[in-house]
């Protein structure tokens, strides 16, 4: 990794730092829950790549961390704004968390992990993407929250790119995914810490 590299995800580490810390007041305590699991997360991850780098991405552990981000933030989304699905979104969350870990564990079911993650991915980067702007376009919201939905598609790219690699099937070469990765993570980080000052 090269010290732009890690410059890079420094500097979103210190954004979701200030999501954490200063980015997430005046909401109820369950969104507030589900938002600091996301960004802590977030945080943790861009460390763990600053420390160890690129080679931290072929850790199961790193795959389920990876898996918690989406859901916890689409859960906050759902529970803040759509708060009569929180309990089938939430069941929806915790079976897809648990495939994750099982498809990850089980050595029968591994050859479903890709898809599972893909697909337990693609949901909650749906609800991340869509909602936010449907929001905006309603007049519930006001028009900078659409830069959660900028976050979501970015975070949607990088969950596919690192998909369709893991398939053998790459959209690009690993060191051209690789490459952009911390830029992705950056602008992701800056959408979200950005779209979030407008809730």
């Amino acid at each position: 990794m090269s010290p732009r590299d890690r410059a890079l995800l420094l500097v979103a580490s210190l954004l979701t730092a200030y999501q954490i810390t200063f980015g997430i007041d005046d909401m109820c305590v369950i969104s507030i829950s589900a938002y600091t699991i996301a960004f802590g997360i977030l945080l943790v991850a861009s460390l763990l790549l600053i420390i160890l780098g690129f080679e931290v991405l072929n850790s199961p552990f790193v795959v389920i961390l990876a898996t918690i981000l989406p859901l916890s933030l689409s859960f906050g989304l759902v529970w803040q704004f759509l708060p009569a699905w929180y309990g089938l979104y939430l069941g929806f969350a915790g079976s897809g968390l648990l495939a994750v870990i099982m498809t990850r564990s089980i050595s029968m079911l591994r050859n479903f992990s890709t898809i599972v993650l893909a697909v337990v991915h693609g949901i909650a980067g749906l609800v991340i993407t869509i909602l936010p702007l449907v929001l905006v376009i309603q007049g519930s919201m006001p028009a900078g929250f659409a830069l959660v939905s900028l976050g979501g598609a970015l975070i949607g790219a990088v969950g596919l790119l690192l998909s369709f690699l893991k398939l053998g099937k790459p959209l690009l070469s690993r060191q051209q995914i690789l490459s952009v990765l911390p830029g992705l993570l950056l602008l992701m980080t800056a959408a979200y810490v950005a779209g979030f000052a407008f809730a």
